[in-house]
């Protein structure tokens, strides 16, 4: 299986649970401006949506979106714990958040790295933000996990997201519980394995 990423973009949060399964796996780190990867290839003909993540599968097929790919990779390794079995009311509650964090709070987050957007544009978002954040404080009010006391794969996507609160001036200390989950997030050895791969830390 390899992964194609971006450092510190949405990819990272595959490249996380990838490491939380233990799979093998190999990456390729694409140049967001000409499309290429560090290999050499051509991006758009491996994904002409022209972003990451993408995983190419084990018989060559491609597969795109993080939410799908989070949970093929989860599902590759069922006792992995990082998605719950599909049909369950569990799993249902896994793609709920994934889709709250995918539309909800990513989404949000991408008017304020645009430097064409208008600062009327990034107050709005800036203040959707609020509004999703305060929601998520409530609930980390009484769990250190998203779906209670275990770790998933949408763990792995909302600490990404919120990484990328610092660069774009997004203030957490309002939200005490988020910053601690973020925290014990960043510590976890699957999570040091991929910023490290990717050059975020040393």
């Amino acid at each position: 299986m390899k992964l194609y990423f971006s450092p510190g973009a949405c990819s990272l949060a595959s490249h996380i649970a990838l490491h939380e399964t233990g799979l093998p796996f190999e990456i390729d780190k694409l140049n967001v401006p000409d499309k290429t990867t560090a290999s050499g290839e051509d991006f758009m003909q491996i994904n002409p949506k022209g972003y990451v993540p993408t995983i190419r599968l084990d018989d060559g097929s491609i597969l795109t979106e993080g939410a799908a790919i989070l949970q093929y990779i989860a599902d590759r390794k069922p006792d992995s714990g990082l998605a719950p079995k599909a049909g369950t009311m569990e799993r249902y509650r896994l793609q709920e958040w994934l889709t709250f964090i995918g539309t909800e709070i990513h989404k949000s987050y991408s008017p304020l790295f645009n430097k064409a957007a208008t600062d009327e544009v990034k107050n709005y978002a800036r203040n959707l933000l609020a509004k999703r954040l305060g929601y998520l404080e409530t609930q980390l009010a009484h769990k250190p996990y998203l779906m209670g006391e275990g770790f998933t794969v949408a763990d792995a996507y909302l600490f990404v997201v919120l990484s990328w609160s610092g660069h774009v001036g997004v203030d957490l200390d309002p939200f005490p519980r988020i910053k601690e989950y973020v925290a014990r997030i960043g510590a976890r050895p699957a999570v040091q394995a991929a910023l490290k791969a990717e050059g975020l830390i040393k």
